[in-house]
């Protein structure tokens, strides 16, 4: 056989020496080998393939021991015929794949459970400014941590106990380190029959569906809010109540005394990502109590908070037992792990077990015993705080971007922690257009109209998340953005030319401007108080919690005003065209289009 067998991948994660085994393994299992089939020796395969003959050597003798091939003496290798017993050849003589006259969807009784654009786009991580929440980039992941957590999970003592569970019993170790690792830090105190552990927190929420919602319930379900929730229960034929969310979290009103049970998301709400209120929060426990409903508590991002202290879970408020606490491990380690956690009275635990039992046992108890580990070395604490760093530094840098590159007037929620921002779009502009024209242009922003109960009523929004980006992609991505708002509202927006307004220039506009006390507000509300001296000097003071201030200089040059803060703004040079409409400054870029205005007092 002068010709190699097939190629092999020098920048593959798998050794050479795996590569080979798995090639030859696919091609004899697939008939692409037939049994029978005489293989090059060691020393020919290694000079084709370019590999060590030790290798080939090492996988000859590999695949022998496993039955794959045979030697005979003074013969060669040869593929063992018994190999071809264990295939099943396709049904049909013909090999012609099934004709598909079956109508399925007329026969598949399950309702399909919505989803996110987000979650339809397959390839989301190959476009360079992915603006999406829940997906996390690579660099995130904590792998020599995890890696030596698997070891530990895969030593002979621990393998004896997971390989040989029974029953659909949890890893005790897993749920020890949940209750007293975890909990305890939302205040929460359960035994181990309170806690049930799952697939995650989609997983922990359909169960609950699936055991208090039929068609004879009543749900309240935040508006806007979780879709994913609202499709699991209107599936099981249960009418939704929505309850209107403000800056405090979720309203509590007449509408709520109807629910049987109502689903919140306190600690960022879904999708706004508003925390619920220490006010509010003793306001829905009292109502549930008073009105004999259930809370369903999903703690979403609970441990990403970079304002304030973490608000204590709804459950530790809990004197009756009719909160159920929904929650989940760092959606970083979450694709590939995949475990979340319910915690409420035993006997609901009950009943959820009995279901879980019904529906897949548990979840593997090998990456149960791997996050037990991860989780009592103090892998999974250091984890979430590099990672609460990470965030917040990127979090803060989105925000920064969308306030010094703002082509039309734009809104976001307040600085309260989480990984997005919903960011409110001028009435007249068209988001769901701008959503997908933003992907063609290697954007992905996820549009808020299916947070709504009735997307009629969607506010003009678009959501940007900051877990699948990397900080250096993200100021990029954001010029990338404003570029493309600033096309697609070319004639929608305030002109230079037909301006409402006075147009000063030269030296009418250095008169006006010197002097000029200037309040600006933050596209998350802020508001900045900018000074122009008349030495040319330019000062300003953010009056937030942090009190940023700067200094910079400015001057006219012709009709146009520039201005260079130190450290603002990222410390580039800007200038615009001035319009003064009373007691308002109109900024017009070099396209003559408005980008921005401000409160002015000249003097």
């Amino acid at each position: 056989m002068r010709d190699a067998l097939f190629y092999l991948d020098r920048e593959s994660d798998l050794s050479l020496r795996q590569q080979i085994r798995q090639k030859l393994v696919d091609g004899i299992r697939s008939g692409a080998f037939p049994g029978g089939t005489r293989l090059p020796s060691s020393r020919k395969l290694s000079q084709q393939l370019k590999v060590s003959r030790n290798t080939v050597v090492s996988v000859y003798q590999d695949l022998i021991a496993d039955g794959y091939i045979v030697s005979r003496q003074r013969s060669g290798i040869f593929v063992n015929d018994d190999v071809a017993k264990y295939r099943l050849e396709p049904a049909s003589e013909s090999g012609e794949a099934s004709s598909g006259l079956l109508v399925w969807p007329n026969r598949i009784k399950y309702r399909r459970v919505a989803t996110a654009n987000a979650d339809e786009i397959a390839n989301w991580n190959a476009y360079p400014y992915a603006f999406l929440d829940g997906r996390f980039d690579a660099s995130l992941f904590p792998l020599s941590e995890w890696r030596e957590a698997n070891k530990l999970a895969l030593g002979v003592a621990a393998v004896e106990d997971w390989s040989t569970g029974d029953g659909d019993d949890d890893d005790p170790r897993l749920i020890h380190e949940i209750r007293t690792k975890f909990l305890t830090r939302r205040g929460i105190q359960a035994s181990d029959n309170e806690v049930l552990l799952t697939l995650g927190t989609q997983n922990s929420l359909y169960l609950i569906a699936r055991l208090l919602a039929d068609s004879t319930a009543v749900i309240g379900i935040e508006e806007p809010g979780n879709f994913r929730m609202r499709s699991l229960v209107e599936a099981r034929g249960a009418t939704v109540r929505p309850q209107t969310v403000d800056e405090d979290g979720i309203c509590i009103d007449a509408k709520i005394d109807d629910c049987d049970w109502v689903y919140v998301t306190p600690s960022h709400q879904i999708p706004t990502a508003v925390p619920m209120s220490m006010e509010r929060r003793r306001e829905l426990v009292k109502a549930a109590t008073d009105g004999d409903f259930l809370i369903v508590e999903d703690d979403y991002e609970c441990e990403l908070n970079y304002q304030d202290r973490p608000r204590p879970a709804l459950r530790s408020m809990d004197k009756d037992g009719r909160v159920i606490y929904v929650a989940e491990l760092s959606k970083v380690l979450s694709p590939g792990i995949g475990l979340g956690f319910i915690v409420a009275d035993a006997a609901f635990i009950r009943r959820a077990r009995e279901l879980r039992r019904a529906l897949f046992s548990h979840p593997p108890l090998y990456n149960q015993r791997a996050a037990a580990y991860f989780l009592s070395l103090g892998y999974y604490d250091s984890m979430m705080m590099r990672l609460g760093k990470t965030l917040g530094d990127r979090r803060l840098e989105l925000r920064d971007a969308l306030s010094n590159m703002r082509g039309v007037p734009l809104e976001i929620s307040p600085e309260v922690g989480g990984t997005t921002y919903w960011v409110k779009a001028p009435r007249q502009f068209n988001v769901a257009y701008f959503v997908q024209e933003a992907a063609e242009h290697g954007i992905l922003l996820e549009p808020v109209a299916d947070y709504y109960q009735d997307p009629g009523r969607a506010e003009n929004c678009f959501r940007m998340g900051i877990t699948s980006i990397p900080q250096d992609k993200i100021v990029p991505g954001v010029r990338r953005l404003v570029e493309l708002i600033r096309r697609l509202v070319r004639g929608q927006v305030e002109h230079l030319d037909t301006a409402v307004g006075t147009w000063l220039r030269g030296p009418a506009l250095e008169r006006f401007m010197s002097g000029a006390v200037i309040r600006y507000q933050e596209v998350y509300g802020t508001v900045c108080t900018i000074r122009l001296h008349a030495d040319g000097r330019m000062s300003g003071d953010m009056e937030s919690a942090s009190e940023d201030t700067d200094s910079g200089a400015w001057r006219v040059e012709g009709d146009l005003f520039y201005r260079r803060w130190d450290r603002w703004n990222y410390a580039a040079e800007a200038a615009y065209y001035i319009v003064v409409d009373g007691d308002t400054v109109k900024y017009f870029n070099h396209d003559r289009q408005i980008v921005d205005s401000a409160k002015v007092d000249s003097a």
